[in-house]
């Protein structure tokens, strides 16, 4: 009797540690087994032949952000990606602090993605809450993917990086949508750490990838099965949109007498914008007929409710408010009023200036020698800022002296570039 009871207990506590190690276990779905990367503007053109040569096979694209920012480059990402045969998927940067945000925001993310036909799960990627509670963090994450189901009849997943998947999104919403996490080390031990989920359907493993066909680094992902739609069909425009978008593009057909330059002028861009979009070898030599994809922003300067955060810029030596202003693409009156300033034409080296009360992920400057720092907000992390920028974690502890990457404080301000 002695025995059996002992047995029993035994028996009992190796039950026990199996269900604990499940309840912390975090594993893929099935064998990660796609090649994946996630794109942006922040790659600039990109050329799908030399990446899908280079092993990839899935390209999630970011279609939108907040009520009214589409990506620059998602029509061109999304023509590209798949006339090269790469299976795509669209992501949404949320912005909402509110459950009626939310709704917006979903139904502008649908609204940019009508009549594309992705092949993957449909992605929010939420991952800056400033004093929002986790309790309506985690509203506002369901009402948006519920949101855009109801318009699209797809699949919605979550992007979260690994300490909001610990300790915001809670298990409920665990239970109805998969995650996409975001997660540098070892992956092997991610067996070993609690989160809302047990299993994961795409990890995106280093955030400087380098990748034949994209200048610079890329985020690299690896993606199971689960990623893919199980039907694969053009998202209807059931979504009544009504804020006009800051960036779009069009096509345009190459007219006698026309030049890359008076293109360039007619849509406010550059001609070495339109030749790096459009890969045009000799940009003396266009074609009456030729089709060439423009980039326009319809955008207006001034706009204050576009996103959080701040961008504060230090003036340099031979600087002026509108070599600034166009660096920026906003008016030189909106500088003016943002920062009380009284003589236009006076400004001086080491003046510091608010450009924009606008989201700073697609504000960032066109000059290279401008320097960027951001305000932190509460609720924010290093991680998210670095990923709104387009820059490592690690670039930002350097460049800014930053001993612990976990204590940053509200008002402090980041130097970015």
């Amino acid at each position: 009797m002695i025995k059996k009871c002992i047995l029993g207990i035994v028996i009992g506590i190796f039950v026990f540690s199996i269900q604990i190690n499940h309840t912390y276990a975090l594993t893929p779905a099935s064998n990660l087994s796609y090649q994946g990367i996630d794109v942006s503007n922040w790659q600039g053109y990109i050329n799908y032949a030399e990446v899908r040569n280079a092993g990839i096979q899935v390209v999630y694209i970011k279609a939108s952000q907040g009520t009214n920012i589409k990506d620059a480059y998602f029509d061109i990402n999304y023509e590209n990606a798949k006339a090269n045969g790469l299976r795509v998927g669209f992501y949404h940067y949320l912005t909402a602090t509110t459950v009626e945000e939310a709704q917006e925001e979903a139904t502008f993310f649908v609204s940019v993605i009508s009549g594309k036909t992705p092949d993957c799960k449909l992605v929010l990627d939420y991952e800056t809450f400033g004093s929002v509670g986790r309790e309506e963090i985690n509203a506002i994450a369901r009402n948006f993917m519920e949101r855009v189901e109801q318009l699209t009849n797809k699949e919605v997943i979550l992007y979260s990086d690994l300490s909001n998947a610990q300790n915001i999104f809670d298990r409920s919403l665990a239970e109805d949508y998969d995650l996409w996490i975001a997660y540098y080390e070892d992956r092997n031990n991610l067996i070993n750490i609690e989160t809302s989920w047990n299993t994961y359907i795409g990890v995106q493993y280093i955030d400087r990838g380098r990748v034949n066909g994209i200048n610079g680094s890329v985020d690299r992902d690896l993606y199971t099965e689960e990623i893919f739609l199980n039907e694969t069909s053009e998202i209807p425009n059931n979504a009544e949109n009504t804020s006009p978008m800051n960036t779009e593009s069009v096509e345009y057909i190459v007219q006698s007498g026309d030049t890359l330059s008076a293109i360039a002028r007619r849509y406010g861009t550059t001609v070495q914008e339109i030749v790096d979009i459009n890969n045009i070898q000799n940009p003396d030599l266009i074609y009456p007929g030729e089709k060439l994809r423009i980039l326009t922003n319809s955008s207006i300067p001034g706009n204050e409710e576009r996103g959080t955060g701040s961008i504060i810029y230090t003036v340099q030596r031979g600087n002026t408010l509108s070599q600034i202003a166009r660096a920026y693409h906003v008016s030189v009156e909106h500088i003016v009023e943002l920062n009380d300033i009284e003589n236009p034409n006076l400004i001086y080296p080491g003046e510091k200036l608010r450009i924009t009360e606008s989201d700073v992920a697609d504000l960032s400057p066109v000059d290279n020698t401008i320097q960027v720092y951001y305000v932190v907000k509460e609720g924010d992390t290093l991680n998210g800022i670095a990923r709104r920028f387009g820059i490592t974690l690690n670039e930002i502890l350097e460049y800014n002296d930053i001993q612990n990457p976990n204590l940053i404080y509200p008002g402090q301000t980041i130097k970015i570039v």
